[in-house]
């Protein structure tokens, strides 16, 4: 195994952290912002299969599921603690979303399964070499015409959001947060297979700018690796 795969890194790299996870968020970025905006672009439709990779405690699949209705959304997370989260505030709501425990680099589903697969704040977790077999998976299980969208941290427009992806980097570590800081993440979509890729919004936080992409499988095959 891989040495980046040998332990799974929770969502705030501390298991003890994980029930703040949503409170953090919410106030250390504009999330119901960022993820309205970010269900908006994907334009999902009736009919379709949603899936939310590193789905957190579900709040962007709750998200999803209320306001699209009649989409089917599923839910991957590697973190079964959070998952416990996701499925009781799912069942709070009122709400039926599938959740599955599983790795993003390794998704759990056969191909061309989904219509649209969105993310959030899961990238800067992952190794370049994770980020791309993750998006070669999620290249696999989209189908033709389906699209990507992300939302997470990406390279700061000015020199006071540099200063504030600081703490971020540190806490998450370099290895994982640079390709997000130096705006890699559209060129790893493109070796990915992926076209029509672009950076929709940018949002500053106390940890640097937040931006949002979005991406389109076009072609039937996948990349010659």
């Amino acid at each position: 195994m891989h040495a980046s795969r040998k332990k799974y890194i929770p969502a705030l790299s501390y298991n003890w952290l994980t029930p703040l996870y949503d409170l953090l968020v919410r106030i250390t970025t504009p999330e119901a912002k960022f993820k309205r905006r970010l269900i908006e672009q994907a334009r999902i439709q009736g009919g379709h299969h949603v899936l939310d990779l590193g789905c957190g405690t579900a709040t962007l699949a709750i998200l999803l599921k209320q306001t699209h209705p009649g989409a089917e959304v599923s839910g991957l997370d590697g973190d079964p603690k959070i998952l416990k989260i996701a499925i009781a505030k799912t069942t709070k709501a009122s709400l039926e979303i599938a959740f599955n425990h599983g790795m993003a680099y390794e998704l759990p589903y056969p191909d061309v399964s989904f219509d649209r697969v969105v993310s959030s704040l899961v990238f800067h977790h992952l190794t370049r070499e994770d980020k791309a077999r993750t998006l070669q998976e999620v290249f696999r299980v989209l189908r033709p015409n389906g699209e990507l969208h992300v939302a997470d941290w990406g390279k700061p427009q000015n020199f006071m959001m540099r200063i504030a992806s600081w703490p971020l980097r540190a806490f998450d570590g370099l290895e994982t947060t640079s390709d997000n800081v130096n705006g890699l993440l559209p060129d790893l979509f493109r070796e990915a297979g992926f076209k029509d890729v672009q950076d929709t919004a940018r949002y500053m936080t106390l940890f640097g700018t937040l931006a949002l992409y979005k991406a389109k499988r076009v072609n039937q095959e996948l990349p010659v690796q």
